[in-house]
């Protein structure tokens, strides 16, 4: 039970606004993207600045309350919020600042990626991240970070150069190659299990204007388009990046009216290099597709082309894999599910690690798999309550086909909170020790323990 006297004695400190049940826009507050997740915290602070955020975690720690971050309020699993605890949320910390001469850009913890493309594209620079931008800076951040220009420049977390982070004892350090090396390792992949991140400093790379789009052929090909994209992504030019998923096209421009709410497989794209004509004409060519929608844009175009179709409030059940190899066996499977597809908006993406990502080793950081090809996540989604079960049911049903044939662990991004703890040990491998060491040195408590958890030993 919250003391009132030790809230108000909170509140007198903050800069920020406190959010208690009683408060009319509690309910709005409360909310987080995935809407299956319908948690009631104790209080939520809408911190403005990094003192908000230190008070915050000492009232936590000294009044044992269950203690929650969230910066996008976009995990899939539920993990910006919390039941009965407090919820730091970070939604005040939207500084960015771009030093176009040092190709680096600082980004606080409560930024969107949209707001850091925004800022960064009138640099011409871009930071490599997700694929929908209105994720959170900070939780994509921390559990790796994949996305469209993974082949070409690597992870989020291989582009992280420094952070400031709140600890559980309330102070506050920066975190780089020389200072608390160790921290910086965890940090990048551990995600939130080490201490509030108020600020990120990224390395810029120059990318403004991309070619990109999706590709469609038909689902009874998919089988033959698999297995020429097990092949030729592996083996393309690094500046050429592109998912395959499984979906239903939205009845929306610039699709065609034809293929409105077809089921297909695809590969979205995404190339930052020249001669794009020579890189796409076999992809053009092959099939042939039933649409090859790639074309000139703006880099947050890309990013942002997504938002629509997945807003914040739909039901979501997710489940992912690293994979190794696209086994013929596994098309076969993948194919299956593929025809079930529970709701339009249910997906399977497949999305590329190789290129720079492979060529940091395992143990460089926390983020283990360097040596999977792909990481694959199996998406349940519908803005429907009524189809929860179906949608969960089919997702679930999806892994346990495929996970033989993965590589074992997840991508902690794209887990649920409720897959355990073999999950959490078997997506770090032979990192978990040394992050089991990293959170008893900065995180003895498990103050920090709303994540996919690591146990301080």
């Amino acid at each position: 039970m919250l003391n009132p006297n030790r809230v108000t004695e909170l509140s007198a400190v903050l800069r920020g606004r406190i959010v208690q049940p009683d408060d009319t826009d509690y309910d709005t507050t409360r909310r987080v993207y995935n809407a299956m997740i319908d948690r009631y915290p104790g209080l939520i602070v809408q911190c403005r600045d990094v003192a908000d955020v230190m008070h915050c975690v000492n009232f936590a720690r000294e009044q044992t309350l269950l203690l929650a971050v969230r910066g996008g309020g976009h995990n899939g699993g539920g993990l910006g919020t919390c039941d009965q605890g407090l919820v730091i949320d970070l939604c005040g910390l939207k500084g960015i600042r771009v030093d176009a001469q040092a190709r680096t850009v600082r980004v606080e913890g409560g930024c969107t990626w949209a707001e850091v493309d925004h800022a960064t594209h009138a640099f011409g620079l871009a930071v490599p991240c997700g694929i929908i931008s209105s994720t959170g800076v900070g939780g994509l951040t921390l559990g790796g970070g994949l996305g469209h220009l993974t082949r070409k420049y690597g992870l989020t977390v291989d582009n992280l150069l420094e952070a400031d982070v709140v600890l559980a004892d309330g102070s506050l350090v920066t975190t780089n190659a020389q200072q608390h090396p160790e921290l910086y390792w965890a940090l990048r992949g551990g995600g939130g299990n080490f201490g509030v991140v108020t600020s990120f400093l990224f390395r810029t790379h120059p990318v403004k204007m991309v070619m990109a789009g999706p590709t469609f052929w038909p689902l009874e090909k998919a089988g033959e388009v698999m297995r020429w994209y097990r092949d030729f992504i592996v083996s393309a030019p690094e500046d050429l990046n592109g998912f395959f998923a499984f979906l239903t096209v939205p009845p929306v421009a610039p699709f065609p009216e034809a293929l409105h709410g077809k089921k297909v497989c695809g590969v979205v794209w995404c190339y930052t290099g020249d001669d794009a004509d020579a890189v796409f004409k076999p992809i053009a060519e092959f099939g042939p597709p039933l649409m090859h929608g790639v074309q000139p844009m703006p880099f947050p175009m890309l990013q942002g082309a997504f938002d629509g179709l997945y807003p914040k409030g739909d039901q979501w059940y997710w489940r992912a894999d690293f994979v190794n190899e696209l086994s013929d066996a596994a098309i076969a499977e993948h194919l299956k599910f593929a025809a079930q597809l529970p709701t339009p908006q249910s997906t399977m993406h497949l999305y590329p690690i190789d290129g720079a990502a492979h060529r940091v080793k395992s143990s460089d950081t926390a983020f283990s798999y360097r040596e999977a090809n792909w990481g694959a996540v199996f998406a349940g989604v519908s803005s429907d309550p009524a189809e929860v079960p179906a949608i969960t049911a089919w997702t679930k049903n999806y892994w346990d086909a495929l996970h033989p044939y993965s590589a074992g662990g997840a991508y902690v991004n794209m887990m649920m909170d409720d897959e355990g703890d073999d999950r959490v040990r078997a997506s770090y491998r032979d990192n978990y020790p040394r992050l089991a060491a990293a959170k008893k040195r900065y995180d003895p408590g498990n103050l920090f323990r709303v994540n996919q958890n690591i146990k301080p030993h």
